[in-house]
């Protein structure tokens, strides 16, 4: 076995929904954020939010997190240098992007290797614009993705993942055979349901138009769900634009200040 500290941690990751009612120290979590610091990153444009408000909190998580894009203190740096951004909104914020996504990561494997459970938290965006006035942020910081921290009170199974085969492509990306794709399809979905993580909580997502339900709890589970979710939701990217807009950015152009 290759198997060291790291990839142990690695592979016993899963989302943790339930948290005990503990507070985390301080020394903790400033080891959790230089963990996070630690990442790499192509200019560190990004900053970290923190909230600890287990009644506000999702899943009354004692710490939860927002991994925000920050152009904005990059921006003080250049002009400090007497510089102006011509860089276009949509790139600085992919490569801002990256950098808070490594950070994520990075804190997330920190916390667990502590002892303590995560789980990202994925519809942030659509909120940008509340979050943006609860902090004060200033232009050209916007809230990527969330995540709850805490000590997990509870044990969740891990979730499947892909078979190797469906994920690492060696030399060209490969054409899918439809047994290659019924054999993915088939790792994921059997190892949910044997999990009865659908039905244990009743999560089905209701079909719009005129499909007509053919699932029940019994064969209902996860390809069918993100196939529902992605073939459903989420069609108007507008929505999105607007709450970049009310954070300062213009991704078609850009640079762009929200006035």
């Amino acid at each position: 076995m290759n198997e060291n500290n790291v990839t142990a941690v690695l592979k016993k990751h899963r989302s943790i929904r339930v948290y005990r009612d503990i507070d985390i120290k301080d020394d903790i979590i400033h080891d959790i954020i230089k963990s996070g610091q630690q990442a790499a990153f192509a200019s560190q444009s990004y900053s970290i939010l923190m909230q600890r408000d287990m009644e506000k909190n999702p899943f009354h998580a004692p710490l939860l997190f927002y991994m925000c894009v920050d152009i904005h203190k990059f921006e003080l740096i250049m002009a400090k240098r007497k510089w102006d951004r011509k860089m276009c909104d949509l790139f600085a914020f992919l490569l801002s992007m990256e950098d808070a996504s490594y950070a994520a990561q990075n804190m997330v494997i920190a916390a667990e290797s502590l002892g303590l459970g995560t789980c990202y938290l994925g519809y942030v965006p659509y909120y940008a614009s509340a979050i943006k006035k609860q902090f004060e942020l200033p232009d050209k910081v916007f809230p990527i993705v969330g995540i709850t921290m805490g000590y997990a009170d509870e044990e969740p199974d891990k979730r499947p993942r892909y078979p190797i085969d469906f994920t690492l492509f060696e030399g060209k990306y490969p054409e899918f055979s439809d047994e290659d794709i019924e054999r993915a399809m088939v790792k994921m979905d059997e190892g949910y349901l044997k999990q009865d993580y659908y039905l244990k909580d009743k999560i089905m997502i209701k079909l719009e138009g005129d499909r007509k339900e053919r699932y029940t709890y019994d064969d209902y589970s996860w390809t069918e769900h993100i196939s529902r979710k992605m073939g459903q939701w989420s069609q108007d990217p507008e929505e999105l634009f607007k709450q970049m807009e009310l954070c300062g950015f213009d991704l078609k152009h850009g640079p762009f200040v929200n006035q």
